[in-house]
Parts: structure tokens; sequence; C-alpha cells
């Protein structure tokens, strides 16, 4: 399975590169000009690498909240991270045009600014029952997954008000922002290192994560550190979705649908999931951001426009299929 998503992920990503809002480049015989291979190595080729990387630690982040709170429908956005990083990008938005600052210069620094706070703020409200076991079963992850709800719906009304501040030069800008946008590829090196990171750590500690899923009492009487590994499987997950969201925005499905369906098709090993999450995901959205370069060029579509038209009615199918 990892060999056929290995080859799918490669083959997502020459796509990308040699296909766009323009056309398909021609790199071979006559037609090869400086100006192809140009857009090739400075635009298309950093964006499929963007697009590849963020999707690689958004869906890992999915399926490492999933194992966290044992449940299969928890995503990367639940505790609220993406919030503040989102929060923080669009107040820095707001603040850039009234003293003059480029967008771009300032959105990413907001969005590192408002997921540390998140990350401190989710930290600080259940740190306590991160270091201790739960009294049953099913109050695991119940006060975490709670204290990210209603984080993530304070930070939705700070983006809701800042959207109602904002001038109508700054709005579209900043609503792009929020359903994904792929140009700035200026911290893809420090992306693709948080994701190698995140993906050598998972697959180090799989085994224990699979112990984990069954449950934190069986996994205390069998040796397992759970306290720790809790812990540091929070600090894994929300960072990957803090350097998604800091890179590309708010880009949604990706790290609910692709860890669900991979565990509908080939289980719940761990060992097993968490790399293919990382090559199924990161060739997913390396394909839903080609679809969204070419569907209407040249016209480009919010790259979270397609992942939500294509992850809805392919989670309810998922959904019907696990029923059945």
């Amino acid at each position: 399975m990892l060999s056929c998503l290995a080859a799918l992920a490669a083959l997502a990503l020459v796509l990308a590169g040699l296909c766009g809002s323009t056309g398909c480049l021609r790199l071979s015989g006559a037609s090869a000009n400086s100006a192809d291979i140009a857009m090739l190595l400075q635009l298309r080729v950093p964006r499929a690498l963007t697009a590849f990387t963020v999707g690689a630690l958004l869906a890992m982040a999915g399926a490492l909240m999933q194992v966290l709170l044992r449940n299969p429908l928890a995503e990367p956005y639940v505790l609220g991270v993406s919030g503040g990083s989102a929060a923080g990008a669009l107040l820095a938005m707001l603040l850039a045009a009234s003293i003059g600052l480029q967008r771009q210069n300032v959105a990413a620094v907001g969005a590192v600014l408002g997921a540390g706070l998140a990350v401190l703020l989710l930290f600080g409200l259940v740190g306590k029952s991160l270091r201790r076991l739960p009294l049953s079963p099913m109050a695991a992850g119940h006060r975490l997954l709670l204290t990210g709800i209603m984080l993530a719906a304070g930070f939705g009304a700070v983006i809701t008000l800042v959207l109602t501040l904002a001038g109508d030069t700054q709005l579209r800008g900043m609503v792009f922002w929020l359903m994904g946008d792929l140009e700035d590829s200026r911290f893809l090196p420090l992306a693709a290192a948080i994701a190698g990171a995140v993906l050598l750590w998972s697959i180090w500690n799989a085994p224990r994560l699979n112990l984990l899923a069954r449950g934190e009492s069986f996994a205390q009487l069998l040796g397992v550190p759970v306290v720790r590994l809790r812990v540091a499987t929070l600090c894994a997950a929300s960072l990957a979705t803090a350097a998604a969201v800091t890179l590309a925005g708010t880009i949604g499905f990706v790290g609910l649908v692709v860890p669900h369906g991979l565990r509908l098709l080939a289980g719940n090993d761990q060992r097993v999931l968490l790399p293919a999450a990382a090559l199924a995901g990161g060739a997913g959205l390396t394909l839903a951001d080609l679809a969204a370069r070419t569907i209407v060029a040249p016209t480009q579509l919010p790259v979270g426009v397609i992942t939500a038209l294509i992850g809805v009615p392919l989670f309810l199918w998922l959904l019907a299929r696990s029923r059945a």
C-alpha cells in the first residue's frame, strides 16, 4: 500500500509541476524554452511542494488527533490551533494595511503568534487533565475536546470581527487566505522540516500509539508512559497544524477524510496508517490544488473550495460504507 501511495504522490507532484492555469509545459525537444523552465522552477515546483507538505502535515495531524481523542471524527482544527493561527494572521493583515506594510510579510508572523497563543491557552487550560489518567474510558479526551471547541469558537469570533472591520480591498485577500492560499512558499523549508520530524516521531512511536488507541489504562498496564505520550502526541499534532495553517491558511477536510478513509481501507495499525496518511494527504492536496488552478483557468480557485467539494461527498460515502 505504501509503495502505491508513494507512486501516486510522485505522479501528483509531476502533474502539478507540469500543468497549471496557463497550460501544460513541454520541457523536451525544440519547444522547450527558458521561460517554461523558469516557470517550472520558480512557480510550479515550489507550489506543488507546498501543497504536498501542507497536505502531509494536515493528514498526520488528523491521524494523531484521532488516536489521542479516540474519535475517528477528530481533525486538526478541532483544538483551536488553526483558529488562533488564522485570527493572528488576519489581525496582522489588518494592522499591516493601517501602517502601510505588505500583507504577505506580516501574515505569516501573525499566524505563528496566533498559533503559539492557542497552544499556550490549550496547555494552560487542560494541562492538569493531560498529566493524569482519566477516571473512565469515556472521559478520555472529553475535557481536551471541549476546551478546543471553545477556543475555536472564541477565535472564530475574532476572525468575524476582523472581517467586519476590514475594508473592501482587504476583504478579498483575507477570505482567499482563509480558504487556502498556496502561493507563498517562503516558509516551505521550515514546514517540510517539521513534517519530516513529525513523521519520524510518529513512526518511532507507532507501536505505543497502537496501544494508546485501545485505551489509556490498557496502554499503562503494558508499560507505555501514557501521560508523556499524550502530551507528546498533542504537541506533534499542534505543531503540524500550526505549520500547515501558517504556510497555507485553513484548508478543510484533508485531516479528517484522509486518515478516516485509510483506516477503513487498511485498518488502524499506526505503523502503516501514519506514513500512509502523509503520502495520501500530500498527494490529495497536490491534486486538489492542480484542479483549483485548471478547472476555470486562467482564474484560480481557493484550494479549500476543492477540498470541501470533494471531501463532503467522499466522507459521506465513507460513513455509509463503514455503517454497512
